[in-house]
């Protein structure tokens, strides 16, 4: 099922297999946006809607395996689904560890295409919203006081109250403030919540 706001970036340097794609995709209702080399592809400015990236291996400037490397250096890369004319299992495998979600050999069948599609553009969605939530998470952490970050911290590596005073010269009564705030601040239901937003804000220390 297409997503209104989706799209879907189709890169192959053969005409009538590029129209092909286009024409079966735009039929179920996918938006798409096709180009003829990988080059032209990352000069494309791409929005940040859930989307993929139906991809041929052979291309005549830079391969489709070199253009998932460099793909794969951005946060939030477009998931690719492969499609080539002679694979060959060590190129599959090399794909499918870097992150492709479908290696798909020509010829091959529309609903095999669809299917993948639409994992794609699923996976591409679930990494979008987890990064929006991750960057509402470094706001609010952002938000924190001086004071407020020292006593998360020390929060959460388990600290009591009382040790959590020593450690920043304070007394109790104004951990448990800078704690209550904290709480609120960050929105956290519970210290576990909170242990949870720590590490994925990677403000915690390693060995804890």
């Amino acid at each position: 099922m297409s997503d209104d706001l989706a799209v879907i970036y189709v890169v192959d340097d053969d005409d009538s297999v590029r129209a092909s794609l286009q024409s079966l995709l735009e039929e179920v209702g996918w938006r798409v946006t096709a180009f003829a080399s990988a080059l032209e592809f990352l000069r494309y400015p791409r929005r940040a809607v859930p989307s993929c990236l139906i991809l041929d291996l052979s291309l005549p400037d830079l391969n489709g395996l070199e253009l998932q490397r460099r793909l794969a250096r951005h946060r939030n890369a477009v998931p690719i689904i492969f499609i080539t004319g002679h694979g060959d299992i060590p190129t599959t495998v090399q794909a499918m560890k870097a992150g492709a979600v479908e290696f798909l050999t020509k010829p091959f069948g529309a609903g095999i295409l669809l299917d993948a599609v639409d994992g794609a553009i699923e996976r591409s969605r679930t990494s979008l919203d987890q990064h929006a939530d991750l960057q509402a998470l470094q706001e609010r952490h952002r938000r924190l006081s001086r004071r407020e970050r020292e006593v998360m911290a020390l929060v959460v590596q388990g600290q009591l109250n009382k040790q959590v005073g020593g450690e920043l010269g304070i007394t109790e009564i104004t951990v448990k403030s800078h704690r209550g705030r904290v709480m609120r601040k960050m929105q956290a239901r519970s210290l576990a919540d909170l242990v949870n937003m720590a590490s994925r804000l990677r403000v915690m220390p390693a060995a804890v």
